[in-house]
């Protein structure tokens, strides 16, 4: 099909009036397995995108349907309305009656996995995980809840903590975790603030630009540079061989032990030690006396 959201003058994308979209879709006439049968047989000799509108609209009802089990994810309804229709534009294209069953319980499939697909990702994936236990998890939890009447969190015994885990095969800890995180979903950036004085505004307009300015930057860069003109004049009150220990035991990504500076310089691991201190108190003397 060249435009699978519109097909034969009819926008499949609900967004722009969702109560318009419901009640358009009533128009069309459910079909009977024969002429479903028929119309699916000639689709697929033919490709007709006539015969496609005909499936497509006597099934968009089912997508609804659907989309109702899906409602208490915190996301449009029109936007899982619009993923399950390409879903069930997607399975029009891959039926095959010849099969024996109804187009409808093909469709179905399809149109579940993208209206999970588009779920999972408007959540944070990191947050959910990407197993198949964890994405079972994540679309039955709320469902088990729901169907135990578990209204808040203080109802959720160990328990039944316990049972939720045994149906799901999962851990005790993973179900705990799968519900906190599902209390606590991403919000979107782009939200509008719905404060009366903030119309029209969204979350991302009243967050501060925490990164530095080019003055910053500019003076920063400056006390950088004047930092290290100042470390490299202090190292001239140091000898060569206070300049090699103090480097080698303080700014060298490993530092060199004190028994293999010893068996170089052929003195005692105390007297290193002291060269190292005694090197450290020359440069806070020279710092300090530039100050």
């Amino acid at each position: 099909m060249a435009d699978q959201k519109k097909l034969n003058g009819f926008d499949f994308s609900p967004e722009i009036n969702l109560a318009r979209y419901l009640h358009s879709i009533q128009q069309f006439p459910m079909l009977s397995y024969e002429e479903e049968f028929s119309l699916a047989q000639e689709y697929v000799k033919t490709k007709d995108p006539k015969i496609s509108y005909r499936l497509i609209t006597s099934h968009l009802r089912l997508v609804v349907k659907i989309v109702a089990q899906f409602k208490g994810y915190g996301l449009p309804i029109a936007d899982l309305i619009a993923e399950g229709n390409m879903g069930l534009l997607n399975a029009i294209e891959k039926f095959n009656p010849h099969k024996g069953f109804r187009f409808s319980t093909y469709a179905m499939w399809w149109i579940k996995a993208s209206i999970q697909k588009y779920i999972l990702n408007s959540w944070s994936l990191v947050k959910i995980g990407t197993t198949a236990a964890q994405k079972k998890l994540f679309f039955n939890l709320r469902r088990i809840k729901d169907k135990m009447n578990l209204m808040n969190d203080t109802q959720m015994s160990n328990q039944i903590i316990d049972d939720i885990a045994q149906c799901l095969d999962v851990s005790a800890k993973e179900v705990v975790s799968m519900n906190e995180r599902l209390k606590a979903h991403d919000g979107s950036l782009n939200a509008v603030v719905q404060n009366e004085g903030d119309k029209g505004h969204e979350w991302m307009d009243f967050i501060a630009d925490g990164k530095p300015n080019q003055e910053e930057l500019l003076s920063r860069c400056e006390k950088n540079k004047w930092r290290k003109q100042q470390f490299a004049s202090s190292l001239k009150c140091l000898n060569d061989r206070e300049r090699d220990i103090l480097f080698k035991r303080r700014m060298e990504e490993k530092a060199v032990t004190l028994e293999e500076l010893s068996q170089t310089y052929h003195i005692s691991k105390e007297r290193v030690r002291q060269i190292e201190l005694n090197s450290i108190r020359k440069l806070q003397q020279f710092v300090s006396s530039v100050h």
